[in-house]
């Protein structure tokens, strides 16, 4: 061992604070669109009778971007950094917040319908990505596919709606 050598074990934990420090910041950047808009615009638009209550997205995008984390640390762990599912990974990160970006900073239900489908797409590569090198990692991105594809129902119905 190096003297910049980390042992195996504070390597995989700092591998997971890195992972849940990235997701971190993607939920924050999010928050900072989303703060003015939704008791502003957002609370004006029409809303699809099977919108949950503002209340809910938080917790549920909590426990989405933790599990989102643990996921891409575990096949991390096995493939490393530069692995291709990785990249698509970092790529449906940062499709997540686009989603965010359209939809609420720049008031467009329309050009937010359209990029979530790539997101869905990309969240569903992620998915089969991870499946083939740690299968319970691409199980744990199963909710955020569920609920993403929740998301684009709801999206396409706030544009027809508004």
């Amino acid at each position: 061992m190096t003297a910049f050598s980390i042992p195996s074990r504070g390597r995989d934990i700092l591998g997971l604070l890195g992972q849940v420090l990235v997701v971190a910041l993607i939920a924050a950047a999010g928050r900072t669109v989303n703060a003015d808009a939704i008791p502003g615009w957002y609370a004006t638009l029409n809303r699809p009778p099977i919108t949950p209550p503002n209340w809910l997205f938080g917790p549920v995008w909590t426990l989405l971007y933790l599990m989102m984390a643990v996921s891409a640390w575990m096949v991390w762990r096995r493939v490393g950094l530069g692995h291709p599912a990785l990249m698509i990974y970092w790529l449906q990160l940062a499709l997540n917040l686009l989603w965010s970006v359209l939809f609420f900073g720049l008031q467009s239900p329309l050009l937010a319908g359209i990029e979530i489908v790539v997101l869905v797409a990309a969240i569903a590569l992620t998915i089969r990505g991870f499946g083939d090198i740690h299968r319970p990692a691409a199980w744990l991105l199963v909710p955020y596919l569920a609920w993403t594809s929740y998301a684009a129902v709801l999206t396409w119905w706030f544009w027809a709606l508004n």
